[in-house]
């Protein structure tokens, strides 16, 4: 069960052991603000836009590109910009760091 914190839009960092599939569902499910997964994880609202921290953006992985059309939306999207429904939790992520972007 991956451990991920999610430091918040208001700087609150929130850490959440979860074995759930995905960045937006653990955020969702332990109630961290600024993710709201509105569209229920089809990669079409980026209310779970999240920036991953810079030494987990390999492990991470690319946006797809039907996530990457998505993040070209936003106005504060980076290089290390995700949509937390398109981030699968594995164990490889134990540790992962995200600032959550919210509304």
């Amino acid at each position: 069960m991956p451990k991920v914190t999610y430091v918040t839009p208001s700087g609150d960092e929130v850490v959440v052991n979860s074995d759930e599939p995905n960045l937006m569902q653990a955020a969702v499910t332990n109630q961290v603000e600024g993710i709201l997964g509105d569209c229920g994880g089809v990669a079409s609202c980026a209310t779970c836009h999240v920036h991953i921290d810079p030494q987990w953006i390999d492990k991470v992985g690319p946006a797809t590109d039907i996530e990457q059309g998505m993040l070209e939306l936003e106005d504060n999207a980076t290089d290390n910009s995700r949509l937390g429904c398109q981030v699968k939790l594995t164990p490889e992520l134990d540790g992962l760091v995200v600032r959550v972007v919210g509304q």
